[in-house]
């Protein structure tokens, strides 16, 4: 099947070829005729199995005709985060080429202000996160009334983020007759309510058992230590393999994202990193660093997990286990995408061990273990453990015979080891309860100042005349 079987226009047929691609995948080729004869759609589907243009393409042709009014958009994208977003922002502009339909995009860490005035001209596709539009729809700045065709993207990541009640206001906004597409790549039982409360008559398309993860994908558990910088040397030994060409690492943690990425940058990979305390311009910023190859590894929280689509990504890494089983099936999808073939890693401690049975019980596999050779690593440049000086020898010289010798006070010699050293003697043994009692003097006492509270040696006692 090829893509002028499933009923696109010519115009959108030479954009697809001129993208470089000439099959639909499973999703597209059930997905695209069914969306094109405006029918109600719940596909589910793995990540990697171009589910965005299941819906881009066959909304281009239907949004051609028509035209969109201020502040009232033609359609409604809902994403569950910035980058998801804007990467669906992308394919309209690379799919829509030879269409003039306008779009705008309502993400936070943007100028309000921007986006307002986009609205203002009025726009035929409209992408949000459920937060932003929320936020103008109460200001004024929207109406949904117009609005005849919903997407609901990633809606099993919608609910883990809390914004199904948020999705389901703004589906009460929306007019009652539209077309309703909601894609996931599960469906818990929210998801299925959701489904059957705002769609009508849907046909469910499923091309993957859910929560499977890509076959294409080689996937590896590695035993490590439970100490950070343990693991940092297996991670640091498998990232030197010639075929580690481009590599995503997830941690659970925002500051393990910062903290890993410093220790690579250190250690000479160039590296970048992405999490939820960034400014928006920053992760795009480093996401744009990624695509065009300037760093070839990006460590990242579960924020960049789902539908951020770059190609030739060779290798994922959850330095991490993750805390989750179906973020596990979103990480690694991150590689294998489009057909390629891909490799996951993921490090187990000890105390991960429950996290990695519940993410083989999704998955219905048992992943493969790999016992890696003990690790050598050469020190860092800068990091040698500085060698003492030698220590200067003093040179007894004899001073000329014209020379002044200043007098120097005679000093008590050193006792030798082998001698017996003066100990005064202690009303009490040595221990901890004497350190302890300097430390915290009982009620009534003063406190240790250092001196000597033993009785007084002979030699010490001193006569005093007057």
């Amino acid at each position: 099947m090829s893509f002028a079987d499933l009923g696109l226009s010519d115009e959108l047929l030479k954009t697809v070829t001129d993208a470089g691609y000439t099959e639909p995948t499973p999703i597209q080729a059930s997905a695209i005729p069914s969306v094109l004869m405006m029918r109600d759609i719940i596909g589910i589907a793995q990540t990697g199995t171009g589910k965005t243009a299941s819906f881009v393409l066959p909304m281009i042709d239907i949004l051609a005709h028509g035209r969109s009014r201020a502040r009232m958009p033609r359609s409604l994208i809902l994403e569950p985060t910035r980058e998801l977003a804007a990467q669906v922002a992308e394919n309209f502009e690379k799919y829509g080429a030879n269409h003039k339909l306008s779009m705008a995009l309502l993400i936070g860490g943007v100028s309000m202000g921007d986006q307002v005035k986009a609205l203002e001209k009025g726009v035929d596709v409209l992408i949000a996160t459920p937060g932003r539009l929320m936020d103008l729809f109460q200001r004024g700045n929207i109406l949904l009334t117009g609005c005849s065709m919903l997407v609901i993207d990633e809606a099993d990541r919608m609910l883990d983020m809390g914004f199904i009640p948020d999705i389901e206001e703004i589906c009460t906004k929306l007019p009652k007759q539209r077309q309703t597409l909601l894609f996931s790549a599960t469906m818990p039982p929210p998801i299925k309510k959701l489904a059957d409360k705002f769609l009508e008559n849907p046909k469910t398309i499923e091309v993957a058992r859910p929560a499977s993860t890509n076959i294409n994908i080689a996937q590896f558990v590695v035993p490590v230590a439970a100490q950070s910088f343990e693991k940092r040397k297996r991670l640091r030994q498998l990232l030197k393999q010639d075929e580690v060409r481009t590599a995503i690492i997830f941690c659970n943690r925002k500051t393990t994202v910062r903290e890993l990425n410093k220790s690579l940058k250190q250690h000479g990979f160039r590296s970048g990193e992405i999490h939820g305390d960034m400014e928006q311009p920053q992760r795009l910023a480093e996401l744009d660093l990624f695509k065009r190859g300037e760093i070839n590894i990006l460590v990242a929280s579960d924020v960049a997990a789902r539908g951020l689509d770059i190609k030739g990504v060779s290798h994922v890494f959850n330095f991490d286990a993750p805390w989750h089983p179906d973020d596990y099936v979103h990480r690694i999808g991150r590689t294998g995408r489009g057909g390629a073939t891909g490799v996951a890693y993921t490090f187990v401690a000890p105390d991960d061990a429950e996290n990695l049975d519940n993410i083989e019980k999704l998955t219905g596999q048992k992943i493969d273990r790999l016992e890696l050779p003990a690790v050598v690593e050469e020190e860092r440049p800068g990091r040698r453990r500085r060698e003492r000086a030698p220590r200067e020898e003093t040179v007894e010289m004899a001073a000329p015979a014209d020379a002044e010798v200043e007098a120097q006070p005679a000093r008590a010699p050193r006792p030798r080891r082998d001698e017996p050293r003066f100990e005064a003697p202690r009303d009490e043994p040595r221990g901890g309860d004497r350190r302890r009692d300097r430390r915290r003097p009982n009620a009534g006492e003063a406190p240790d100042d250092g001196g000597w509270n033993g009785p007084i040696p002979d030699f010490l006692k001193v006569t005093l005349t007057v």
